[in-house]
């Protein structure tokens, strides 16, 4: 999500992540499992919001999730891989967590399941509806960058030049959850920018809470829900979760890092977000190939002339998730695997 201007014993564990990632079953798992394939090496598909996620669940096929340590996960195939699906959450903390939580998770006895990891969201930019893949990104304002894998980013490269069939009429979305009709069915106004797929540049990722983790919202919908839309059922659990964690909303001064500028010195950032570079930065420290693609919820091209966020952000994060995840699909159409 944007800020410029804004986890039962041991062996069950193994069990369960065994029978998660191998069987191609749409279901949900929390216990024990039965008897499962050899495990399979999976791309780990993050993003930070529920609204960021959805489509790329709706997309894969041979779902199923599979719940640990009170978190979702969800394996299947998207576009030719084997893939997990999971949330972040929103802010760098919550990304650094919850990457460095996935990796420990997902596991197939002693041996890692994720052998690479994606991140696919919304971002400020400079035209809403494009997609960004930066080359590289910081999370200390330009002072220190970590890389993208070059051969994924040479496959966003690939899958840019052969036209990704991006959105440019805004789909009104389905903010409240209520899934009662398809989020693209109703449309709003179109972008004046001719939306497509950037590749190169910068990517900054910022801390706008000052250190501390935004929890997620039981119900809260496809902005600070828990789960994708079709998955919010576990509202219970969720309400758990949350309680111990929503004394810092009562702090008014918790969300006014949304409306302070970013400290970027002056430099041009092709994406502007809160979670990327976390978690490239936790996928490096372990070896992975990564990649971050976001698309722009919110810049030029805005035929109503909102103000900047939040207002474009909540009126246009339907359209730049649908793009992002358009993207994400295309570039994996296009990568051979590590």
């Amino acid at each position: 999500m944007r800020t410029t201007a804004l986890r039962r014993g041991r062996r069950v564990l193994v069990a369960v992540v065994a029978v998660a990632l191998t069987v191609p079953t749409a279901s949900r798992a929390t216990g024990a499992a039965e008897a499962a394939d050899p495990c399979l090496p999976r791309t780990l598909v993050l993003s930070a919001m529920p609204i960021e996620l959805a489509p790329l669940i709706a997309a894969a096929a041979d779902t199923r999730t599979t719940t640990i340590h009170g978190r979702d996960y969800t394996s299947g195939r998207l576009r030719g891989h084997d893939v997990v699906l999971a949330l972040t959450g929103i802010g760098p903390v919550n990304a650094t967590r919850k990457t460095r939580q996935a990796l420990r998770d997902l596991r197939c006895g002693g041996r890692p399941a994720i052998d690479s990891v994606v991140f696919s969201g919304v971002a400020g930019g400079d035209y809403i509806g494009d997609v960004v893949v930066p080359a590289r990104w910081t999370l200390d304002a330009g002072k220190h960058h970590v890389g993208v894998d070059r051969r994924m980013l040479a496959a966003a490269r690939r899958a840019a030049r052969a036209h990704v069939p991006l959105a440019q009429q805004a789909p009104a979305g389905d903010p409240a959850c209520a899934c009662v009709t398809d989020p693209d069915l109703v449309g709003t106004v179109a972008v004046t920018h001719k939306p497509r797929m950037e590749v190169g540049g910068t990517g900054e990722t910022t801390d706008p809470f000052g250190g501390r983790a935004l929890e997620c919202v039981p119900g809260g919908g496809d902005v600070f829900g828990c789960e994708p839309c079709p998955l919010q059922k576990q509202l219970d659990r969720d309400a758990e979760r949350f309680a111990p964690s929503a004394v810092p909303f009562a702090d008014p001064g918790f969300f006014l890092g949304y409306l302070r500028p970013g400290a970027s010195g002056g430099a041009h950032y092709v994406a502007e977000d809160e979670e990327t570079a976390a978690v490239a930065a936790v996928s490096a420290a372990r070896g992975l190939p990564f990649l971050g693609l976001r698309g722009v919820s919110d810049g030029g091209g805005d035929p109503l002339n909102l103000p900047g966020f939040p207002f474009q952000f909540f009126y246009y994060r339907q359209l730049a998730a649908d793009n992002a995840a358009a993207a994400t699909m295309s570039f994996l159409a296009a990568w051979s695997g590590r």
